[in-house]
């Protein structure tokens, strides 16, 4: 048997379910209110992440254009060492070749000093290669024919051989006084110097020198034999 529902009864129902109605649209708008503000958080968020991932990507592109200047850089930069390195090849060569060709002629500039040392020092010194004798009558300078015969061989011997040069040595026989028989002697030197000279030898080739008198014995042949120039043929020594 139902039991009758009191209106006392219903009235706090009513009131109950009334408030439980209104608790609930309170928590739906505070519910609402709260995701609207996590919302509007969550997208404030998101749009700084994104800016933050715009600027890094930003960051990211220019570091890679520097990557690629500086690989471009370095590209050159090979470039220019390998040029480097083959003119670097190239001078050390050059160097090389330089440095053999210094040496040969320093070897060649020692052995021409050498020689010239050696010549310096014999400057004085020649060696013999022939004696030729040209008389001269009594008190006379000029020459006779039997002398420019004999000087004429010298000639000969002094063109065919370049190397050689002449030493003219001038006497007289004692007879007379010494001062005067010199300079007869330098006369008869002088004669033959001019002869040789007249016959195309140089003049750098001669070497002349009067003596004066010889000392000989008192026969007329010893005389004859003092009055004279000797022309000795020489050549420089090494």
């Amino acid at each position: 048997m139902q039991r009758a529902v009191k209106p006392w009864m219903v009235a706090p129902m009513v009131l109950l379910l009334a408030s439980g109605c209104a608790t609930k649209n309170w928590v739906k708008e505070l519910v609402g209110q709260r995701e609207a503000q996590i919302d509007q958080k969550v997208g404030q968020q998101v749009g700084a992440v994104d800016q933050r991932v715009t600027t890094v990507e930003g960051r990211v592109g220019e570091e890679g254009q520097r990557i690629t200047r500086i690989e471009g850089q370095v590209g050159d930069a090979t470039t220019r060492l390998g040029g480097v390195e083959g003119s670097i090849k190239e001078v050390a060569e050059a160097a090389r070749d330089a440095r053999s060709r210094a040496e040969a002629a320093q070897t060649k500039v020692d052995d021409v000093d050498s020689r010239l040392t050696r010549l310096w020092t014999n400057r004085h010194k020649h060696n013999l290669v022939d004696s030729v004798d040209v008389q001269f009558a009594f008190n006379r300078w000029d020459l006779s024919d039997a002398a420019q015969t004999a000087l004429l061989q010298v000639i000969r011997e002094l063109q065919e051989n370049p190397n050689l040069t002449v030493q003219l040595e001038g006497y007289a026989d004692p007879r007379g006084p010494r001062d005067y028989n010199v300079v007869l002697s330098q006369r008869r030197v002088e004669a033959v110097r001019r002869y040789l000279v007249e016959k195309g030898t140089e003049l750098p080739r001669i070497h002349q020198i009067g003596l004066g008198p010889l000392p000989v014995g008192n026969s007329p042949a010893e005389y004859a034999k003092a009055r004279r120039v000797t022309l000795k043929l020489l050549v420089a020594a090494e």
